[in-house]
């Protein structure tokens, strides 16, 4: 099920803040009325794909924050584990010098609510709790407006890497319906024609392209 159009499920949890600081009660809640949140999950700590999305993600950071979006990933890592990838140099495998929140769903109930763990829980036929798949989340990424409504959800499989310039389109597009009330069309950038919602405005939209 989508969360598109509902309100982003809450949390509080452990996370480390600019790259360095363990948090115990870190929450999407501050964003609320005040800023757009590009909320992602990845697989794991420590592994190849991860860094290149995550540092991707720090690479455009500026980008996002002059567009009153704050980045903020998670996994079902620890925080420990967090810290420790984050205090690794990037020749070593690591993703030290990332600022944006990096938060720690160890007992993966962020994940559950967000729909995107690669698995799920069952009993066995003796009553025990067994985890059927795979116990670490999706690459997904969720775009929230300032009010904490999902606007925007993609999952990739674990081997598929996202593309970070594609966040920053849709998180255009959203701003720019806002401020303007028009709709954007396939592979829309900012700067390009959108159109209005109407059938006189895609006429014309269509005509012209």
């Amino acid at each position: 099920m989508t969360l598109v159009g509902k309100k982003a499920p809450k949390f509080v949890a452990a996370a480390v803040i600019n790259g360095e600081e363990i948090v115990e009660d870190f929450s999407l809640a501050q964003y609320l009325g005040k800023k757009y949140v590009m909320f992602y999950f990845y697989p794991k700590d420590f592994t190849f794909v991860c860094p290149t999305e995550i540092l991707a993600f720090q690479a455009k950071l500026a980008e996002f924050e002059k567009r009153d979006c704050a980045v903020v990933g998670c996994s079902t890592d620890t925080e420990n584990s967090h810290l420790a990838w984050l205090s690794t140099p990037k020749n070593k495998g690591g993703i030290e010098g990332v600022t944006y929140p990096m938060v720690a769903d160890t007992s993966k109930t962020i994940s559950i609510n967000y729909g995107i763990l690669g698995g799920e829980f069952e009993y066995n036929e003796e009553g025990m709790t067994i985890f059927s798949g795979n116990p670490i989340a999706f690459r997904a990424t969720f775009l929230i407006d300032k009010n904490g409504v999902v606007r925007h959800e993609y999952v990739n499989d674990l081997p598929l890497g996202r593309s970070i310039d594609e966040a920053l389109r849709i998180l255009d597009a959203l701003i720019h319906n806002e401020e303007h009330g028009e709709v954007c069309p396939a592979n829309w950038v900012e700067g390009k024609e959108a159109m209005s919602a109407t059938r006189e405005g895609v006429a014309e939209y269509l005509a012209a392209h």
